[in-house]
């Protein structure tokens, strides 16, 4: 009787050097989707025909709809390389920049990523974003260029043209992973088509190359470009036999056993990047050697509501072994869970099997209070692994309520529920005034979540037009401001000052952890050595928060341990909403110089202190010289050379200013520097003043002082619609 898939997939699961975990990533509309089914379709999951048309892995009805993949999804296949079998657990993600943290999360499970890029368009800005995530987390790329159909079909090339096309797609690529990944990687991930980490080819026409595979099967590019040479009707009986001959499935699934690598492999120099525990503990080499007898150690990379199976989260279990019945501890929830059911993924569907050893993709059901991030362990609390960080934050905000009143529990629920499926969301519920708000990073990404929530989640909703979300900072330092506790015994002395650009860069480049430090944490005082920082001065810091910092510069003060965790609560607190008009605070060091306590721990405790914490560090910000800074977006825009004019009008009609022009072919490429605030409509108003013909994607995100005469008049709008009292800030 022949071996059912489930079977199999299991049976590979067990020896963790035959395992590959890849991802594959890639700028909106380069054919990731397409390209998976093609893999699917190879590994005998769905039929040849449908490879290319099905979009297997955009199961959501608005993926269809939309033609974008808008969640990652992943799947479990085999594929055999000269009578060895492999397991491939690959994870299809969304190219669409507001999508973008799905990616992220992607990230943290694989080992691999498959870069995606079109022939025509080459690397664009979001390939960038991609090999970013990818080599933050430490993934290594190999490059498929795909569409190369549309070179010889729609532009024509000769041979030489697409060589030539080819080496400087390349050689972009490249340039990107030079610039981002880790210094001992620059040159080692380098792709080359000599290397074999190049591939070439068509997912809609389901063909590809690599220099290995035309060697081994005798393929030449002559015989791809006389598959497009003739009658329709030839072409397309030619391409049927291009894609017999070197199925794009077998050219990509050989690179990816050749040069990805296994998870025993990755672990090595994966685990000390991601996990800040002692190495030479237990946990920590059966981590590195992804050990399927050591301690649990599963990380949730997504969680989906399934009507029927409840919450299942998806990960990658780097230690032990997953079992049905297994008691584990949630770290980041402090909770305690039992797994109900293990699964593995096959497509939409998800197959139940009683246990999993370490180095896999799978599903877990019953973890009631998991989220993307989350570390989960057996035998109670360990070490997390290190917070997964986006590289775009949420800055468009909608208030969402539902229409009829009877629903507002259900709604509280659902928006519990998104916020769970998708982190990049940000969900502020407000119980006392029934407001809630969405936080997202573009007008499509609420607009799916909105409709999501109507349509899949049957709730009926009305939301506000979008807002855009500020952000706080000062420009000097302030005096010592005093917080005093009600009962009058406390008193703590803060200061608060702009933070220095080195420290920014290294928060925004990943080199410095996120949250609470520990005293004398080497992965902080290390990087802030490195800027110039004094070790005293290093390990002082305490915690980061949103792009602030924390010092504790007291000296001799003998409770100062038992009241820290109070300081960091309103420290994060503070950071979350302002003084100016309470919106998230940036750049911001803030130090306690310090304080005089009670001796005794009633009158200390957290009543007491967090007013006095709370007020102190308010009242320095607000001493500090307080302002607004509002998002701004880098566009990318590409329209023909006759509307440049008009993109420039548009451009500083938008408060916009533009960064660069270039020109290729009767294409002009423009990069401007754009405020979120005016961004609204944006696409519209591009395709209109271009004829239809012009479109943008974004490059980067920052962060600037609003204009001057913008303070006052933004600062009130915010109050006003938060319906805040001036007595209510800076307090």
């Amino acid at each position: 009787m022949a071996e059912k898939m489930v079977e199999k997939v299991t049976r590979l699961m067990k020896e963790p050097t035959q395992v590959r975990n890849i991802g594959v990533c890639a700028h909106i509309d380069h054919g990731k989707t397409t390209f998976s089914d093609n893999l699917l379709a190879g590994a005998g999951m769905m039929s040849e025909q449908d490879a290319g048309e099905a979009r297997k892995l955009d199961f959501h009805e608005d993926e269809q709809e939309r033609g974008i993949t808008i969640d990652s999804a992943a799947v479990s296949m085999v594929h055999t390389v000269e009578d060895k079998e492999f397991l491939i657990n690959l994870i299809d993600t969304p190219g669409h920049v507001d999508f973008g943290g799905d990616v992220t999360r992607a990230m943290r499970a694989v080992d691999g990523a498959i870069v995606l890029i079109c022939a025509s368009e080459g690397a664009m800005p979001q390939t960038e974003t991609v090999l970013r995530q990818a080599l933050r987390e430490r993934v290594r790329p190999i490059l498929f260029i795909n569409k190369v159909d549309r070179l010889i079909k729609e532009l024509q090339l000769t041979p030489e043209e697409m060589q030539q096309r080819f080496v400087k797609q390349i050689a972009d690529v490249n340039k990107i992973i030079r610039g981002i990944a880790p210094e001992e990687y620059k040159e080692a991930w380098q792709v080359s088509i000599e290397k074999g980490t190049v591939a070439f080819g068509s997912a809609f026409h389901n063909w590809g190359i690599s220099l290995p595979y035309m060697q081994k099967k005798g393929v030449s590019f002559k015989d791809i470009i006389d598959s497009y040479t003739g009658t329709d009707e030839e072409i397309k009986e030619q391409v049927k036999a291009l894609a017999k001959k070197a199925p794009i499935h077998e050219v990509v699934l050989d690179i990816v056993t050749e040069h990805h690598p296994d998870p025993v492999e990755a672990q090595k120099y994966r685990i000390p990047k991601l996990w800040h525990g002692d190495l030479e503990s237990t946990d920590g080499k059966s981590l590195i050697s992804c050990d399927p007898k050591g301690r649990l150690f599963f990380i949730i990379t997504k969680v989906v509501v399934d009507p029927q199976a409840g919450e299942i989260a998806a990960g990658r279990l780097f230690s032990g072994t997953m079992n049905k019945g297994d008691e584990v501890f949630l770290n980041m929830a402090n909770s305690a869970g039992r797994v109900q059911q293990v699964y593995v993924y096959n497509g939409a569907k998800r197959e139940i099997v009683d246990h999993v050893p370490s180095g896999n993709i799978i599903g877990v059901g019953g973890l009631k209070a998991g989220m993307p991030g989350e570390t989960v362990t057996t035998g109670g609390k360990a070490e997390p692994f290190e917070k997964i960080t986006h590289i775009f934050d949420p800055v468009v905000t909608k208030a969402i309520e539902a229409k009829k009143p009877s629903d507002l529990p259900k709604l509280i629920d659902v928006l519990r529920q998104v916020q769970k499926e998708d982190p990049t969301i940000t969900i502020e519920i407000n119980e006392e005034t029934g407001e809630h708000l969405m936080h997202g990073m573009g007008e499509l990404h609420l607009e799916v979540i909105e409709h999501r929530i109507i349509k899949e989640k049957g709730v009926e909703v009305k939301t506000s037009p979008p807002i855009v979300v500020y952000r706080e900072t000062v420009t000097k330092e302030s005096p010592e401001v005093e917080g005093k506790s009600p009962n009058k015994h406390n008193k703590l002395y803060f200061k608060v000052e702009p933070l220095e650009q080195d420290v920014i860069d290294l928060i925004k480049e990943g080199k410095l952890p996120t949250g609470r430090y520990k005293k004398k944490d080497e992965n902080v005082i290390g990087p802030l050595r490195e800027i110039g920082w004094d070790t005293k001065m290093a390990q002082n810091v305490r915690g980061e928060r949103n792009g602030n910092i924390f010092l504790d510069k007291t000296r001799g003060i003998v409770y100062i341990n038992e009241i820290m965790e109070m300081v960091l609560d309103m420290f994060e607190d503070v950071m979350g909403s302002g003084s100016l008009a309470k919106e998230p605070c940036l750049n911001m060091k803030v130090s306690l110089m310090d304080c005089t306590l009670h001796e005794d721990a009633i009158h200390r405790g957290p009543a007491q202190m967090y007013p006095a914490i709370r007020e102190g560090i308010r009242g320095a910000i607000m001493q500090a010289g307080p302002v607004l800074y509002e998002p701004l977006q880098v566009m990318r825009i590409e329209a023909p050379t006759d509307y440049v004019g008009e993109v420039s009008k548009i451009v500083s009609s938008k408060r916009g200013q533009l960064l660069d022009m270039t020109q290729e072919g009767d294409i002009t490429i423009v990069k401007a520097k754009m405020p979120v605030g005016e961004l609204f409509g944006w696409s519209n108003d591009l395709r209109s003043a271009t004829g239809g013909r012009g479109s943008s994607s974004l490059v980067d995100q920052t962060f600037e002082r609003l204009p001057g005469e913008l303070q006052e008049k933004i600062k009130n709008q915010i109050i006003q619609r938060k319906g805040l009292s001036q007595g209510s800030l800076g307090a």
